[in-house]
């Protein structure tokens, strides 16, 4: 007969709490099978599963080039997260503050769908040149010397801000909160035109959908502002946790193995 662990001892494998086991084993994400109300988990499965997931490190050892560099662009920024859960607290906070918020890694790479996003950005980035300075502009923000977050201006004429997300000692990636209208808005006639010309639309475009984004007043901006870093770091809590449960796996894997 297969020999069984207890959630006790698998625990003390994963050095995870006991809810976290219970939830992926309720999520189908550990290999076990309940006995009456108890869990117990084979053990020849579980080892397979930890060196199935020592498999996907997350970053480079001894100056060799991991496999995540083979990856598409962004693939291995998104290995950092669980994108589902991270994905949901986005889409609350985008909701709760009424904002744009997303998150790339520090190419301009989407790594979360945009949650909460304004009519206008949704209907220039049709555009392959609407697209090309959005990208332009998330690099400039990542590459903006001031470290606490700011709005700046972008190509549609919109507020942004940034926080950086830190896992260990390194800024990965990066929190987008955006889509937030100027006080003086919208823009004259003139202007419209500059910023359709710009992106190669029809102005048309831009004068059906000019309204479709968030207006928060100077205290709500003020408000809002320091949220985004403070959503990066959860993120970057997130980020980290994840990481080092990785590293642990592939410890135990490599005791497993011996």
């Amino acid at each position: 007969m297969a020999e069984l662990l207890t959630t006790k001892q698998l625990q003390e494998i994963l050095q995870v709490d006991r809810t976290t086991i219970y939830r992926m084993a309720d999520r189908g994400q550990l290999p076990g099978l309940k006995v009456g109300n108890q869990w117990r988990f084979p053990k020849a499965q579980i080892e397979a599963w930890l060196q199935s997931q020592s498999a996907a490190p997350i970053r480079q050892e001894n100056g060799l080039a991991s496999q995540e560099e083979a990856e598409p662009a962004g693939a291995s920024a998104k290995r950092l997260f669980p994108l589902e859960c991270v994905q949901l607290i986005q889409d609350s906070f985008a909701d709760i503050l009424g904002v744009m918020i997303l998150v790339i890694d520090m190419e301009g790479n989407l790594i979360t769908r945009p949650s909460n996003p304004c009519g206008l950005f949704v209907a220039t980035e049709q555009s392959p040149s609407a697209h090309r300075r959005c990208l332009g502009l998330w690099i400039k923000l990542a590459q903006d010397p001031s470290m606490a977050p700011r709005f700046l201006e972008s190509h549609l004429g919109l507020l942004c801000a940034r926080g950086f997300i830190r896992v260990g000692s390194e800024i990965k990636a990066m929190l987008i909160m955006g889509g937030i209208a100027p006080q003086e808005w919208p823009p004259d006639e003139e202007r419209l035109i500059r910023i359709a010309q710009d992106l190669e639309l029809d102005p048309d475009i831009i004068r059906g959908h000019i309204s479709e984004v968030h207006r928060l007043s100077p205290e709500e901006q003020a408000k809002v502002l320091p949220y985004v870093q403070r959503i990066a770091d959860i993120f970057a809590h997130i980020a980290n946790e994840r990481n080092e449960l990785y590293e642990k796996l592939q410890r135990i894997a490599e005791i497993t193995k011996v």
